[in-house]
């Protein structure tokens, strides 16, 4: 089964190595996307709720791009640059899902790429 590497306009692009998703089958692996808002290459903001809805605005625009909705979501990964930030991404995290949520881990991380205060990625199947 080949990969196929997703790409999409509507979510930055990668600064590394590394696909932003990639399908294979059935299943889309999202990479951890930063708070950064593709039409002007910064951070959305500096707070968590800033942030986290953009990671989650990026995570949508790469599942569309690969045919996929927030509701095929079946794992997902937080990271966070503090745990204390844990309440306020969460209220936003409510606000891009539904019932049933998916399958969830948070961390809090020494730090983040380009000092971010949240990464996340998803593993969705279609």
């Amino acid at each position: 089964m080949a990969n196929e590497a997703i790409v999409t306009n509507n979510a930055p692009a990668a600064i590394g190595p590394y696909s932003a998703a990639i399908k294979s089958g059935n299943v889309i692996n999202v990479s951890g996307q930063l708070p950064i808002d593709p039409a002007t290459g910064e951070f959305a903001g500096d707070d968590i709720t800033s942030q986290t809805r953009q990671s989650l605005t990026n995570v949508k625009s790469v599942l569309a791009a690969a045919g996929a909705t927030m509701a095929n979501v079946a794992q997902a990964t937080v990271l966070l640059d503090s745990i204390a930030d844990f309440g306020a991404m969460n209220e936003v995290y409510g606000e891009f899902f539904s019932a049933p949520y998916p399958a969830r881990a948070a961390f809090e991380v020494a730090a983040l790429p380009k000092g971010a205060k949240v990464e996340i990625e998803v593993v969705a199947y279609l």
